[in-house]
């Protein structure tokens, strides 16, 4: 596939085309720098762009299947197949002053948590490193239709990046070498995976750490986000801490705020202790609603109080707002068309 090809590998094709080394360069380039097609490729002789469009080796891995956009045409979604039939989907979201896009690192995923969608659909497979950068080059393409140039990458699509942390991080090695994103443009949000992020404290490239929490106790958080019970969140914050003094990037805590689940005095008493231990930014969106889980996202009048009592604590807090929820491309709604079963859902305990 185009873009999990080497550089090493697209040199042997070009030399086994008899082409020169300089060759090796103008295709790389063209394919990650400028975002282009090899048939766009105008400074090679058609006859190589004729065969580069032939070359197995180099065809795209995804394949659109629909397009849905909602906010005027600023949110974008994408349903692609994959070779095997697999399907992800992909949001290019754009803002008075960037573009960001929200890519999916599996078709599925398999950390369960009953508010979101992906969840509920379960585990399909991991994806390479190809087709975690197919979505960026794709969604960069549409941007500059638009005037608009991409600007950041958050690994917050379907899947959890952490778990298939080969093919994250060669992609994330992708993005900031060849394509040229700044490090400080690209996020990778997880749901506490720790031996991920004792990995990411060793790399040498600080990109953006961003942990779903959603609960600041383990009694909680143990019923929102099932890992929790594998790597509890003492050393979950141990492990976050590691990765703020390796790095020295900031972390962010996301935080979906759920009616009388997790947005009460309490819940904010809690998440503002851990927040000031780390020195975390902390992200509330409301949650968007998806049709396996029983519980709405808080009311407005809650939410505003939650940011404000974090506020009040210390904390520094950005209330997101939700984009492409009528298209099902907010957070927590990207299933890729599998049907999430309707039923009457258990909601969690009011601890």
């Amino acid at each position: 596939m185009r873009y999990d090809l080497t550089r090493e590998r697209l040199a042997e094709l070009l030399g086994g085309w008899g082409q020169p080394r300089y060759r090796v360069d103008q295709v790389w380039d063209g394919i990650y720098k400028r975002l282009a097609d090899p048939s766009e490729l105008t400074e090679l002789p058609i006859s190589l762009r004729t065969r580069l469009a032939d070359a197995a080796e180099l065809a795209p891995a995804l394949t659109p299947v629909a397009e849905t956009t909602a906010d005027d045409g600023e949110t974008v979604k994408w349903l692609f197949a994959l070779g095997d039939g697999a399907r992800i989907e992909t949001v290019l979201m754009h803002y008075p002053t960037r573009s960001t896009v929200c890519i999916s690192s599996q078709a599925g995923c398999a950390m369960a948590c009953g508010f979101c969608a992906t969840g509920q659909a379960g585990f399909e497979r991991h994806l390479n490193r190809g087709e975690i950068v197919e979505q960026v080059v794709r969604a960069g393409r549409a941007a500059a239709t638009r005037g608009r140039r991409l600007s950041r990458v958050v690994f917050m699509g379907m899947g959890e990046p952490l778990a298939n942390y080969d093919a994250t991080w060669g992609a994330v090695r992708r993005l900031h070498d060849d394509v040229g994103l700044s490090a400080r443009h690209l996020t990778l949000s997880t749901v506490g995976i720790i031996p991920g992020i004792e990995r990411l404290a060793s790399e040498t490239l600080p990109v953006n750490l961003a942990v779903s929490l959603h609960a600041a106790n383990d009694r909680l958080r143990d019923e929102l986000v099932p890992i929790n019970r594998r790597y509890p969140l003492t050393e979950l914050v141990a492990a976050c801490a590691r990765y703020r003094d390796a790095s020295g990037r900031r972390l962010s805590f996301e935080w979906a705020l759920i009616d009388s689940v997790n947005d009460r005095p309490s819940d904010a008493a809690e998440l503002a202790v851990l927040a000031r231990r780390l020195g975390a930014h902390v992200n509330l969106i409301r949650l968007n609603p998806t049709p396996g889980y029983g519980v709405a996202g808080s009311r407005v009048t809650r939410v505003r109080a939650f940011q404000e009592m974090l506020v009040s604590l210390g904390v520094n807090v950005t209330l997101r707002r939700t984009r492409g929820a009528t298209i099902d491309a907010a957070c927590g709604q990207l299933a890729a068309g599998t049907p999430v079963a309707i039923s009457p859902a258990r909601p969690p305990a009011r601890l």
